[in-house]
């Protein structure tokens, strides 16, 4: 590893201050820094392996596919987020077919999946992080069936807006009827007939390639 990159790392494992100093050591010698385009797939399922993603910066994607090929998005990974999925290999309990793609230009540290799968077994430390991440997992994907459920596709469309919104800080939004889609698991021509209603009922402005949200207020109560 760089040694300009070794203090920086420390910063963005959230652990890193409780690990012994061998463990850190360990870690040093086998992270490797990356920079990784969007619209990389960086991922691709329960077959691959590249290992543990501490996201520097950037923004990535965890999706899943139907038989059908429609995607749905469970979660995104932001600056300090960890995704096990990528390592999946080294977790006898974990066989899911999860991609992880990447959404915008992303900065990361790929740790090898049989480090720390001996980390695991040797650091109290590193298997409780790792249990408490893979819960904090499995409450996001349990919360968005929950969604999926209980709400209607009008409803989570709202949702997905304010949180675009929230992402992006800002009120225009620079995404398609097909993006918006494959996050969300559904038809384009579904989103497309939603957007227009929203834009009838001034909630929203459409444009090519682009949304402009013309009212929070209504997609608030719309995704309550």
């Amino acid at each position: 590893m760089e040694v300009d990159r070794v203090g920086t790392f420390s910063a963005y494992f959230p652990i890193w201050n409780k690990l012994s100093g061998e463990e850190q050591r360990i870690l040093e010698d086998a992270v490797t820094h990356k920079t990784v385009a969007a619209g990389t797939l960086l991922h691709g399922g329960s077959e691959d392996c590249i290992g543990l993603l501490v996201v520097e910066s950037g923004q990535l994607r965890a999706y899943m596919t139907s038989e059908e090929g429609k995607e749905l998005t469970l979660y995104r990974l932001f600056e300090r987020d960890m995704c096990l999925f990528s390592a999946a290999c080294m977790l006898s309990s974990l066989r899911a077919d999860v991609m992880v793609e990447v959404e915008k230009d992303t900065a990361l540290w790929i740790i090898p999946p049989g480090v720390y799968e001996t980390l695991m077994k040797t650091s109290m430390e590193v298997s409780n992080y790792t249990n408490q991440l893979m819960a904090s997992r499995f409450t996001d994907v349990m919360w968005l069936m929950d969604q999926i459920l209980s709400k209607s596709m009008d409803a989570r469309l709202a949702a997905f807006l304010l949180e675009e919104c929230t992402i992006e800080e800002s009120d225009v939004l620079s995404l398609t009827h097909e993006r918006i889609a494959r996050h969300m698991g559904t038809a384009r021509e579904v989103v497309t007939r939603l957007l227009k209603y929203f834009q009838e009922e001034g909630i929203v402005k459409l444009s090519r390639g682009g949304i402009e949200i013309m009212s929070r207020k209504k997609l608030s109560a719309l995704a309550a």
